[in-house]
């Protein structure tokens, strides 16, 4: 019971594996997904700001780095599946959140009850926070697909996360995004440029999408 029972517990995200049942060249854990969701949200945040954009970077650094937490109790879920419906998407995100609740309510000490509700819920919002972790989050999904695109892995589900992944990110008002579609996408098409996989016309495919 208590704290220590949380702090256990983030060892499981080291043995949830991402995009589960589809061949990978490289495997990547939830826990491995987390952080780079946070470094990736750093960069992120400091581009909004050069921007005159205010960040609470507490607030960003609570939701970046326990976004997935509930993945511990409902796993991975592809992300074709889990946007699949907006009814599904609701009733996953319901069962995800109550069980984080049910877990804060039966181990962690009152005086610290409230401090994990708020870092541990949902964090996608329309707040620059909220929208900056979207960002990241879908990121991450992009790099993860096109390692695998570059390394030839003609699984189908690698061009769906990467199409989806982009053209989500580009429907985000933000200085970041805009950043990112100028000067790191090319660089990264441009790194794929010799994979079997015909990248820059999924990427092109996305943008117009």
């Amino acid at each position: 019971m208590g704290i220590h029972t949380y702090f256990q517990s983030l060892t499981d995200l080291e043995r949830i594996i991402r995009c589960p049942g589809k061949f990978k060249f490289q495997e990547h854990s939830v826990s491995a997904h987390s952080w780079k969701v946070v470094q990736y949200a750093k960069t992120l945040a400091d581009i909004e700001e050069k921007n005159g954009v205010t960040v609470d970077w507490k607030k960003l650094y609570e939701i970046t780095s326990s976004h997935d937490y509930g993945e511990i109790f409902i796993g991975d879920i592809k992300t074709p599946v889990k946007h699949y419906s907006l009814e599904l998407r609701s009733m996953l995100q319901q069962v995800e959140e109550g069980m984080v609740a049910h877990f804060i309510d039966d181990n962690i000490p009152e005086e610290f009850k409230s401090i994990f509700r708020r870092q541990l819920r949902e964090g996608k919002d329309n707040s620059v926070e909220g929208q900056i972790l979207e960002v990241a989050d879908k990121l991450d999904q992009i790099y993860e697909a096109f390692t695998e695109l570059q390394l030839g892995n003609t699984e189908k589900e690698f061009i769906v996360m990467y199409r989806s992944a982009l053209i989500k990110i580009k429907q985000i008002p933000l200085h970041c995004v805009d950043y990112f579609l100028e000067h790191i996408l090319p660089d990264l098409v441009s790194a794929g440029a010799k994979s079997p996989i015909d990248i820059e016309t999924i990427t092109k495919e996305a943008l117009a999408a």
